[in-house]
């Protein structure tokens, strides 16, 4: 059994226990990244919390040989996307994507992510025609993230100082009242 395999057995039931679940888990170059997530996010008091459990447990139970660093996360706002699951899950989201060498089109691909399943994800993509959607094989991607937008910031003197009466100019009856 792979060692990632055997730490997925072991941390899944103590997730669980804590309201959450496993989003993604990933042993590479002596880290162990164990990432969870939870209805509404996952806090820093959950974080902590299972950092914990999991770092005890792994001490016990012992199921990858030498050192390794242990990495509790949330995915957060712009979540990665690796698996069939972590696509079909974000469903909806515009999503940022950058396809392997060799694939035709457009290496970088940026829109909203239309559908999933196992083998595939169709983008529609934000600088095309309406409409217009490209279908690419999941082995096909090699990076691919959920992107968040923030709002625009407003402009520096454009908005009123907060607790201030709103302003606005004379209308031109009150104008002419006054002559």
């Amino acid at each position: 059994m792979e060692t990632t395999e055997r730490v997925r057995l072991l941390v899944e039931p103590l997730i669980a226990e804590a309201d959450a679940t496993l989003y993604d888990l990933e042993y590479s170059g002596g880290v162990l990244r164990i990432t969870v997530d939870r209805e509404g996010g996952a806090d820093i008091g959950t974080i902590g919390t299972l950092t914990r459990k999991i770092s005890h447990l792994l001490d016990e139970e012992d199921p990858m040989p030498g050192h390794y660093t242990l990495e509790v996360s949330s995915p957060g706002l712009e979540r990665t996307l690796r698996t069939p699951e972590h696509f079909v899950g974000a469903v909806g989201s515009l999503v940022s994507i950058k396809t392997r060498p060799g694939v035709d089109g457009d290496r970088r691909v940026k829109g909203t992510l239309v559908s999933a399943d196992d083998a595939s994800a169709t983008i529609a993509p934000t600088d095309a025609a309406p409409g217009t959607t490209r279908v690419l094989a999941l082995a096909d991607i090699s990076r691919a993230r959920t992107v968040f937008e923030w709002g625009a910031a407003p402009k520096p003197g454009s908005g009123s100082k907060p607790g201030a009466a709103p302003t606005s100019a004379p209308s031109a009856k009150k104008k002419a009242a006054k002559s």
